[in-house]
C-alpha cells in the first residue's frame, strides 16, 4: 500500500470520527448517564432502574440490528452512504442535548431520547464499518482498524476530562449538551473527506423501487451468508462474545456504582484509567492483528474476558474493581478491532455496507438479549452479582465457537 494513502486525510479522518463518537460512548453509554438515569431518574432500590435501562439499550439495539442490513444494502445500492451516516450522527446529537431538560421522575422519556440517541450512535458506526475495506487494502485493515480503536480511547479519555469539573460541580445538565458539541466538531472531517456516494447506482430508480430492490436482494444475501459455513460459524461466535462483551460495557458503571458506592467523580477517574489501557492493547496489538492474524488475537482476549468476568464476581472493593476493570481494558479495544478486521477478509468487493450491515445486525442482536438478561436478573436477585458472574459463560461458548472457524484467506 501506498505509505501515503496510508497515512492519508481519509484514513486519519475516518478514524477521528471514532474519536468523536466515543464520547458517548463513554459519557452517555458507559459513565456518566447510565448511573445518573438509573439512579437519579428512575431510582434503583429494587433494580427497576437497571430494568428500565436493560430495555432501553435492548429496543435501541433490536433496531439497529433489525434496519441495518437492510439500509446498507441501499447504501450500497444508492450510493447513500455517507447521507446515513450524517442523518444518523444528526439524531444522536438532538437527542443528547434533549437530555438537559431530564429531572427525576421523567422514566419514560429518559427512556425515550436514550433509545433515540443509541440508535443514532449504533446506526452511525454501521455505515462508519463499512468504510474500512474503502479505505485501507487488506493486508492493513486490521492496523487501520485499531487506529480507529485506539483513536476513539483518546477520544473517551478526552470527554471524560472534560466531563470531570462538571460532575464534581454537580451540574450535570450542561454536560449533555458538551458532548454534542464534542462529536459535531470531531466528526466534521470524516463528513467532509471520506470517500462521497456513488449516486449513479440508483439511477432511473424511485426511491421506493430502490428499497423494494434491496429488500429482495438483502433477503438473498442472507441466505448466501448462511451457506458459508466458515462465515456462518464466525457470526455465531461473534453473537455470543460479543453479547458478554455489550452487557459489560452498559452494566460496569452501574454495577460500580450501585454495588461498589462509586462516586461519579471516581467512575470517571476509573474510565480514564481504563481508556488508557484500551488504547495500549489496541495499540500493541495493532501490528499482530496482521502478523499472527485476528483469529489468535480474539481467541487471547476472550481467554481475558472470561476471567475478569469470574473474577468481577468476587470483588468487594474499590480498588479490586479498580484493577480488574483495567485488567479488561487492555483486551477490549483489541477484540473488537481483530474482529472487524476478521470479518472484513470474508467480504466481497463492493458489497462492504451490505456485509457490515449483517455483522451489525449480529452484534446489535446480541446486545438485546445480554443487558435485558442482565436487568431480569439484577431485579429478580435483588443484586447485581449474579448477573455480573453469567456473563462469562458468553466469553467461553465464543471462544469454543471461534476456535472452529477456519480464517479467510483474505483476513
Amino acid at each position: 500500500m501506498n505509505r501515503s494513502r496510508l497515512f492519508g486525510r481519509e484514513i486519519f479522518s475516518w478514524c477521528l470520527y471514532d474519536f468523536a463518537n466515543s464520547s458517548f460512548s463513554a459519557i452517555i453509554a458507559t459513565v456518566i448517564f447510565p448511573v445518573y438515569y438509573v439512579k437519579v431518574i428512575v431510582g434503583n432500590a429494587s433494580g427497576l432502574g437497571d430494568l428500565w435501562w436493560g430495555r432501553a439499550i435492548s429496543l435501541s439495539m433490536a433496531f439497529v440490528a433489525l434496519s441495518s442490513p437492510f439500509l446498507g444494502g441501499i447504501a450500497d445500492y444508492g450510493g447513500l452512504r455517507k447521507k446515513f451516516l450524517i442523518g444518523y450522527s444528526i439524531l444522536a446529537v438532538i437527542s443528547i442535548v434533549c437530555m438537559s431538560a431530564l429531572v427525576p421522575g421523567m422514566v419514560v422519556t429518559g427512556f425515550l431520547l436514550m433509545v433515540a440517541a443509541n440508535i443514532g450512535h449504533e446506526g452511525g458506526m454501521v455505515f462508519y464499518n463499512s468504510y474500512l475495506p474503502v479505505i485501507a487494502e487488506r493486508s492493513h485493515q486490521g492496523r487501520v482498524s485499531a487506529w480507529g480503536f485506539g483513536l476513539g480511547y483518546i477520544g473517551s479519555f478526552t470527554a471524560l476530562i472534560m466531563a470531570l469539573p462538571i460532575v464534581k460541580s454537580e451540574n450535570l445538565g450542561i454536560l449533555w449538551p458538551l458532548v454534542a458539541v464534542f462529536i459535531v466538531v470531531f466528526a466534521l472531517p470524516a463528513f467532509i473527506n471520506l470517500p462521497g456516494d456513488n449516486k449513479a447506482q440508483s439511477a432511473g430508480m424511485s426511491v421506493v423501487e430502490a428499497a423494494i430492490y434491496n429488500a429482495t436482494r438483502i433477503l438473498g444475501s442472507l441466505r448466501e451468508l448462511l451457506r458459508q459455513g466458515e462465515l456462518r460459524r464466525f457470526l455465531l461466535s461473534f453473537f455470543m462474545y460479543q453479547d458478554g462483551m455489550n452487557t459489560v460495557i452498559v452494566f460496569c458503571s452501574i454495577f460500580a456504582a450501585a454495588t461498589l458506592n462509586f462516586n461519579n467523580a471516581e467512575l470517571i477517574y476509573l474510565f480514564m484509567t481504563v481508556q488508557v489501557t484500551a488504547c495500549a492493547g489496541s495499540m500493541i496489538m495493532a501490528k499482530p492483528i496482521d502478523v499472527w492474524g485476528p483469529k489468535r488475537v480474539i481467541a487471547i482476549s476472550l481467554v481475558l474476558w472470561s476471567a475478569v468476568a469470574i473474577v468481577s464476581y468476587f470483588v468487594t472493593t474499590k480498588v479490586e474493581f479498580f484493577v480488574v476493570a483495567t485488567t479488561a481494558g487492555l483486551g477490549l479495544g483489541t477484540v473488537q478491532a481483530a474482529s472487524r478486521a476478521f470479518f472484513a477478509g470474508f467480504i466481497p468487493e463492493g458489497r462492504e455496507s451490505e456485509y457490515f450491515g449483517v455483522y451489525s445486525m449480529v452484534g446489535k442482536t446480541s446486545a438485546i438479549l445480554g443487558p435485558l438478561l442482565f436487568g431480569m436478573m439484577s431485579a429478580y436477585f435483588k443484586s447485581q452479582r449474579p448477573a455480573i458472574v453469567s456473563i462469562s459463560m458468553f466469553f467461553v461458548v465464543g471462544l469454543i465457537l471461534l476456535l472452529r472457524v477456519k480464517s479467510p484467506q483474505k483476513a
